[in-house]
């Protein structure tokens, strides 16, 4: 089978992990987790602008901005694009040292970072040619809450005495009811 985009060009997936032999999406616990992580994360992404456009619009005018057509990078760390500014993250990635972050947890901002100081691809860079099937094809993925509600189900939360695994008195016996009543939960700890 062919690897195809849903939502979004950029990200594909093999057709045969994601949907199944009747043309449907496949339950999500039949889904291989990478691609089960992205398509959740392409729920909450395919209705967003497009980064480069907000960049430039901001809050105040983001109905100038473009729909997000592209996605690039990894979930969490992906940079949304219109067809119009594809070409500005290919120079980026291709020429400006994007390539040596991808898989970094700073992807998205570098390039951010890079398009707000006037980084742009020069007149007349080629983006990237891209196959378009009819999208009416392609089933249309659950909504979010059918999403949510999938990840929710058979999920039994086991309550934890922490009681257990705290500091013990002299005796080695759990700590008793009240004695950790000192500490504040809301202070900043230190961390590595």
């Amino acid at each position: 089978m062919a690897k195809v985009s849903v939502g979004l060009r950029g990200w594909r997936f093999e057709e045969s992990e994601i949907f199944s032999e009747e043309g449907e999406f496949k339950p999500l616990d039949e889904i291989p987790e990478d691609a089960r992580e992205r398509l959740v994360r392409l729920v909450k992404l395919v209705e967003e602008p497009c980064d480069a456009c907000y960049l430039v619009h901001g809050d105040e005018e983001i109905q100038q901005c473009r729909q997000a057509a592209i996605v690039y990078g990894e979930p969490g760390e992906e940079v949304l694009l219109c067809s119009q500014h594809e070409p500005d993250f290919l120079y980026w990635f291709r020429e400006a040292g994007g390539r040596e972050l991808a898989g970094d947890d700073i992807f998205a901002d570098a390039f951010h970072e890079w398009f707000v100081d006037d980084g742009r691809a020069p007149e007349g860079y080629a983006g990237m040619e891209h196959v378009e099937t009819d999208p009416d094809d392609l089933p249309s993925p659950p909504d979010a809450s059918e999403i949510q509600r999938r990840l929710e189900e058979g999920f039994e939360g086991e309550r934890i005495n922490l009681r257990e695994y705290g500091p013990q008195d002299d005796d080695s016996t759990p700590l008793e009811e009240g004695d950790l009543d000192d500490i504040d939960l809301d202070t900043d700890y230190p961390t590595k």
